[in-house]
């Protein structure tokens, strides 16, 4: 990606797991010419790190000390985002089964949202300044992340869509699930997310909120798109 691209500042995307953050802050990005940063990505990649160490997910001092040790370099092209942990392609096991069930103690770990929030910034700055824009997403982006980020918008969607929603990306991806095994995970990480001390699942108290329960995924990048251009964020010509 060369050059400055039509958004000025960050959009900040928060929500749930299941929302169809991922996809959506994809299509944003490309949309608007700007950088893409999935913050879950990062944390996905410490907890592939944690497991082929043989440490406990739920140790918070040892898996701070693999968190100091691994080296992430992570993609921000929203066409091809990936990312490497210790010069390794990670982006297919970043999303498998052993780590969708570890993540979230591992990014409960106080020194590692420290860690990664810090590289985050770093990601942010830098496409800021040489891009003009960035699409986050996560779930502390306009809380912890980026809390001036110009736009904050909070996606939610019920139990039930989140839970369909997974499961179909599951079956696209070739990894098997059944609905009601993926709707149980979602109330666990739901859980999880939002009860954790450190940079807990809150929406933004300036944040946006936009129900995708009922919206395809155009329809929901037409919403953020339409945000983005109230907001003045928009460059053209």
């Amino acid at each position: 990606m060369v050059g400055q691209g039509q958004l000025r500042g960050v959009v900040a995307l928060d929500g749930p797991a299941g929302t169809g953050k991922s996809t959506v802050a994809k299509r944003l990005a490309m949309a608007l010419d700007a950088r893409y940063l999935d913050t879950g990505s990062m944390y996905r990649a410490i907890t592939v790190a944690v497991l082929r160490a043989g440490v406990d997910p739920t140790d918070p001092g040892k898996v701070a000390e693999i968190a100091d040790g691994a080296k992430l370099v992570v993609g921000t092209d929203p066409e091809k985002p990936g990312i490497t942990l210790d010069g390794d392609d990670v982006s297919v096991e970043i999303r498998g089964p052993e780590v969708t069930l570890a993540v979230s103690p591992v990014s409960a770990t106080a020194h590692v949202r420290e860690l990664l929030v810090a590289q985050q910034r770093a990601i942010i700055a830098d496409a800021v300044d040489n891009v003009g824009g960035i699409v986050v997403e996560g779930r502390d982006i306009g809380t912890v992340v980026s809390p001036d980020a110009p736009l904050k918008v909070y996606l939610t969607a019920s139990e039930d869509a989140r839970a369909r929603r997974r499961t179909k990306q599951d079956s696209a991806a070739g990894r098997e699930s059944t609905l009601d095994a993926v709707l149980k995970d979602v109330q666990r990480r739901d859980n999880y997310d939002s009860s954790r001390a450190v940079s807990p699942l809150k929406a933004a108290a300036d944040a946006v909120e936009v129900d995708t329960t009922d919206l395809d995924l155009a329809g929901t990048v037409d919403a953020l798109l339409d945000l983005v251009e109230r907001r003045g964020l928009r460059v053209t010509g």
